[in-house]
């Protein structure tokens, strides 16, 4: 049996009476149940997410007039709001009969992005993101992931957005 120096220490030892060395050992078996159980709630969590988003509703987007043909010529840009009025996008006509619309909101973060003519791109003033006018990819800088593209559709004259494509 050990020498006890003081009364505190005589507390001390009767109340923590393993050794530390035992109490830090860890056995095959231990870890193979905290491993087994650790993957199964991974698991759970996993299904958890699959079967949420299968039943997830499915969001309906309105239509909506965004501009008149004669209103934006080749090169020129148009800003309107889509879905709602605080999701501002940008709309684009590339060619005599070519429109490309992105929302405005950089996907880095969220900084408005505008056109460059010159070098036919859309740039975020924030982070330098670069994206393609043709498709909304990024061509250079931090952004994650390209711009959602607004779908639009001609009727006539109009152009009306008809659903975002994420």
């Amino acid at each position: 049996m050990r020498r006890v120096n003081s009364k505190s220490e005589s507390l001390w030892s009767e109340e923590f009476a393993v050794e530390a060395a035992a109490e830090q050992y860890v056995s095959r078996r231990q870890f193979s149940k905290f491993l087994v159980l650790t993957s199964m709630g991974m698991f759970v969590g996993q299904i958890w997410i699959l079967v949420k988003n299968w039943f997830r509703p499915t969001t309906v987007y309105k239509e909506k007039p965004v501009a008149l043909i004669s209103e934006i010529g080749i090169g020129e840009v148009k800003l309107f709001s889509y879905p709602e009025p605080a999701d501002a996008c940008i709309m684009i006509r590339t060619a005599a009969d070519h429109y490309v619309a992105y929302s405005q909101k950089c996907t880095h973060l969220s900084c408005a992005v505008y056109y460059e003519k010159e070098a036919n791109r859309l740039e975020c003033p924030c982070h330098e993101g670069y994206f393609s006018v043709s498709d909304g990819s990024v061509l250079q800088g931090p952004p994650p992931r390209p711009l959602p593209t607004v779908v639009l559709k001609r009727e006539g004259d109009n152009l009306i957005a008809t659903g975002i494509k994420l």
